[in-house]
């Protein structure tokens, strides 16, 4: 399993919410198509296809939880699993 395999997983099995490196958030979304715009704190994620904006900043050096869940339901909602990869 990869390095984004394990990531994807523990985005999507909503065990590691409050443990998520906020670094592997940003991996994560990059490598799903998101160009990544940086204000400040404040990391604006979007994507070609796609209405929502994710905003996203870190607390320390993990991603908020509340903020890892919008990224899990955005991957649901688009269907934004890229073909090959499993997170089981």
């Amino acid at each position: 399993m990869s390095q984004f395999e394990k990531l994807l997983w523990a985005i999507l099995s909503g065990q590691s919410d409050a443990n998520l490196r906020f670094d592997d958030l940003l991996k994560v979304l990059q490598r799903l198509g998101f160009a990544v715009r940086i204000r400040g704190s404040h990391h604006i994620a979007f994507r070609e296809g796609i209405e929502e904006i994710i905003n996203v900043q870190p607390s320390g050096s993990f991603a908020k939880p509340y903020q890892v869940r919008q990224v899990r339901n955005l991957i649901v909602k688009y269907q934004l699993v890229p073909k090959g990869e499993s997170h089981e």
